[in-house]
């Protein structure tokens, strides 16, 4: 109903199932079409970030690598911002669903540096604020989460393992995952750590620091 609907080439989509509602609501195909569309964007985006860095992304760029209208990516993320909001906002949910399944500290630790690995776009853009809409409702909720995980298995730690402050052994524990992951992504520790397992040499680092974390 707001814009003129551009029929997929692929066959019938409209004609099936669950999806018909909700698509001839919104004007037909071309608005089902739109939920693809927001993944389509992102992943596109998450793959320009991987190779260019954040830098690089062009919402013109995406649209047409989607086959879509120029205006098509800020019916979804009105500007740029808005892209690489979103983009954070599902990394720190992806990374608050991974703590959460974490069995102690060191564990935590270790499934940090995995998202790291796993998903590297996704990381540089969570800690590049300056690239953020930081009062966006669905960031500031994902960001909480995600540090709620962490300070819960911080604090299941016992105090002659941790310290008594507990809020410091938070950092101390974000600093030695964060900071081992980004030196990773960056390629500083291909000497040091050479043809090891970065997450096995991850394990043998927080257990000096953490000894009542395992």
């Amino acid at each position: 109903m707001t814009k003129s609907p551009r029929t997929p080439s692929t066959g019938p989509t409209s004609h099936s199932g669950p999806s018909e509602p909700s698509a001839t609501k919104s004007g037909g195909r071309r608005a089902y079409h739109h939920g693809d569309l927001r993944r389509a964007i992102v992943t596109a985006a998450l793959d320009v970030i991987s190779a260019e860095g954040p830098s690089a992304l062009s919402l013109r760029d995406l649209a047409r690598r989607a086959g879509v209208s120029h205006a098509a990516p800020a019916h979804h993320f009105k500007d740029r911002t808005g892209l690489l909001t979103a983009v954070a906002a599902e990394g720190y949910g992806l990374l608050a669903a991974t703590l959460t399944e974490a069995a102690n500290l060191k564990d935590a630790g270790v499934r940090y540096v995995r998202f790291a690995r796993e998903h590297p776009a996704h990381f540089q853009v969570m800690f590049t604020p300056e690239l953020l809409r930081g009062n966006d409702l669905e960031l500031t909720t994902a960001r909480a989460l995600a540090g709620e995980r962490l300070r819960d298995a911080v604090s299941a730690v016992p105090p002659d393992g941790r310290g008594a402050d507990a809020r410091l052994a938070g950092v101390a524990a974000w600093s030695l995952a964060h900071g081992f992951a980004t030196l990773l992504l960056s390629h500083n520790l291909d000497g040091p750590v050479g043809d090891q397992d970065p997450e096995e040499v991850f394990r043998l680092l927080s257990g000096l620091l953490f000894q009542g974390s395992s």
